[in-house]
């Protein structure tokens, strides 16, 4: 298994993958008015999908996931130019804060971070903080399903792709448990192998304190799952005709 995806939900995705793919430099995969998709390149192997799904309304559940940007140096020359692809100042109750927060062009809030030496290395992309009830255990939870590891970071957890390259995974202390039903807007995915099983794999989920879903969705080729904090993932099938 590997971390493959993060979907954002969008209300129009070409727009806003379009705002992303100018923010990160990704590359287009898919633009299509349900669906947007573009790759953000780790090591020159591995990579992440950021996969934008046209949703009706705009998200209301509060972010557990969020993206931090890279700004050190430039901090305040590259949110300019966030501004310019049409970002907009937010305040969200951050007060005094080193960070920049701004909202994309459909407003999901998002900083663009201070120097700090644990994202010297990281591209663009700096840190996907992500809220959880317990740090330490959904590190290890997070650890086994994606094969990242632990790293350096600002958090109590941090999780990082074994190339030592690539954005962080920050596991934080939420602030108010998951809210029942409420959807997350940005979600993570990891996509199967050929040689994994996907029941022996939702029974390991299961035990480690997690649960499948199963939403009434359609029919789709890809289980979802909560982690044992509630955040949403979904575990996408094995390369090949299905995927």
């Amino acid at each position: 298994m590997f971390l493959e995806n993060l979907g954002i939900d969008a209300v129009d995705p070409i727009r806003v993958g379009r705002f992303w793919e100018a923010a990160l430099g990704t590359t287009v995969l898919t633009a299509e008015p349900d669906i947007y998709e573009t790759r953000l390149d780790i090591d020159g192997e591995a990579y992440l999908d950021l996969c934008f799904p046209r949703v009706p309304q705009p998200p209301t559940a509060p972010l557990r996931l969020h993206f931090d940007l890279r700004g050190g140096e430039r901090q305040l020359e590259i949110a300019e130019r966030l501004r310019e692809l049409g970002a907009r100042d937010l305040d969200i109750g951050q007060g005094q804060v080193p960070w920049i927060v701004l909202g994309d062009v459909e407003g999901t809030p998002f900083c663009v971070m201070e120097d700090r030496e644990a994202y010297r290395d990281t591209g663009p992309l700096a840190a996907l903080p992500l809220d959880v009830a317990d740090p330490r255990r959904e590190g290890d939870f997070w650890t086994w399903l994606t094969g990242w590891v632990d790293a350096p970071g600002t958090g109590p957890r941090t999780l990082r792709h074994p190339s030592g390259r690539g954005p962080l995974l920050a596991l934080c202390e939420e602030p108010e448990p998951k809210r029942p039903g409420a959807k997350n807007p940005i979600h993570l995915d990891v996509r199967l192998e050929a040689e994994d099983d996907a029941d022996e794999i939702t029974a390991e989920i299961e035990r480690r304190g997690g649960r499948e879903l199963h939403p009434d969705w359609g029919d789709l080729p890809w289980r979802v799952y909560q982690d044992p904090s509630g955040n949403e993932f979904c575990l996408l099938p094995a390369p090949g005709p299905a995927s």
